[in-house]
């Protein structure tokens, strides 16, 4: 067992999977390719797109068969985010995008208020989940690590740089919005407040500095129809809605529900788990929310696809380090069941038959995630985070 133990926590065994996976997960199709110079990562032909529309002046969200199937759903900043990459030959910068995201979401991780060992085994658990976002050339890493670096700098009173992260997440894909979670945890609320603001107008104005004001405003008022009418495509789409919502439509077949029977309880419970003002201090608790937010954020938003659930699982690896030890037995079912269902199930380590006929249809990926959201809820409002606030104390980790 202990032998086990070195070979799953060496930490450049680690890093050598979760890089060399990303790297072979993208590389294969550009090798495949070579001879033409070109790349098939529909993904990446969008986000260069993105940029090419930008510079000219031209819909970002409209149809463009000629380049590439499906739509572009992100707004100009994120145009400004791919310039450097999209300035590239499409095979080396689609490499070098995917390997950008890997290692921003690798850097945002070491960062977190954790153990060394913790933070192995976030990486660990979470190298299914990059490589296969990596081959789907996604931007989700990228999202997932503005939300931890929003939560890192409101820990270190760095209100401004945690400012930008936020609205450089919600300007580049919405659920970057979910980073205001930690305004509680903020010293200074006022600045925070203020830096919002700032960066809120700095990058509406930015992409401006590449096209024009009026481009800039027809795009973010084209934008929201976008939004909405891809909404609704994911509601009537198998791979769409992987959200509680969806799991419950496709399971008891229900027609036209409501979202908001679902999410409103859902948020007032998420907000309840955030009433223990004494303990906003307390490292635990603010680990516990973060993850909370992660999970939530994906199990609650009807545009969410199996990709998507990158971002849920960080949030379950997350909780699953900071759990009291010994954990009990149904934690230890819970992480099993997500690592199963959740994490392995939309790759080849799961049986096609079962993906194809039970796991997709019934949006079954979201299940192991809410399981965890909600003994995560019970966490926050039971937990004796006193004692935990000793433990850190002693290992150094408390404020």
């Amino acid at each position: 067992m202990q032998k086990l133990k070195n070979i799953l926590f060496n930490k450049p065994l680690i890093l050598t999977l979760w890089f060399g996976l990303s790297f072979f997960a993208v590389a294969k199709d550009v090798i495949v390719h070579f001879s033409n110079k070109e790349t098939t990562h529909n993904n990446y032909i969008i986000y260069k797109h993105n940029f090419l529309n930008l510079i000219h002046q031209q819909s970002l969200f409209g149809p463009e068969p000629q380049y590439y199937f499906d739509l572009n759903h992100y707004g100009p900043v994120f145009g400004l985010v791919i310039a450097p990459f999209a300035l590239m030959p499409n095979q080396l910068g689609v490499i070098l995008w995917v390997m950008f995201l890997a290692f921003i979401l690798y850097y945002s991780i070491i960062k977190l208020p954790l153990n060394n060992s913790q933070k192995l085994v976030i990486l660990l658990l979470n190298i299914n989940s990059i490589m296969g976002s990596s081959g789907n050339v996604q931007v989700n890493p990228l999202i997932i690590a503005l939300v931890i670096f929003s939560f890192i700098f409101i820990r270190k009173q760095q209100d401004f740089w945690a400012a930008l992260m936020i609205i450089l997440g919600t300007a580049i894909k919405l659920y970057g919005i979910v980073g205001l979670a930690f305004f509680f945890f903020s010293d200074n609320k006022l600045k925070f407040i203020l830096s919002l603001i700032f960066w809120s107008a700095v990058l509406f104005v930015l992409p401006m500095l590449v096209s024009s004001p009026g481009y800039i405003l027809k795009t973010y008022h084209d934008w929201y129809p976008d939004l909405l009418a891809k909404n609704a495509t994911n509601l009537t789409s198998t791979r769409g809605n992987v959200s509680v919502m969806g799991m419950i439509t496709k399971i008891f077949l229900v027609k036209n529900l409501s979202n908001m029977l679902i999410l409103i309880p859902a948020i007032l419970v998420f907000g309840a788990s955030m009433l223990r003002i004494k303990y906003w201090r307390n490292l635990k608790y603010q680990l516990l929310l973060l993850a909370s937010v992660l999970i939530f954020t994906i199990i609650f938003s009807t545009s969410s696809e199996p990709p998507t659930y990158v971002i849920a699982f960080i949030g379950v690896s997350i909780w699953y380090v900071v759990l009291d030890r010994p954990i009990t037995g149904y934690e230890r079912f819970l992480i099993i069941f997500a690592l199963v269902l959740t994490n392995f199930s939309p790759s080849d380590l799961f049986p096609r038959y079962l993906r194809v006929n039970y796991v997709i249809p019934y949006a079954l990926i979201a299940f192991p995630c809410l399981l965890i959201w909600l003994k995560i809820i019970h966490e926050m409002l039971t937990r004796n985070f006193d004692k935990d606030a000793e433990t850190l104390k002693l290992a150094g980790y408390a404020d």
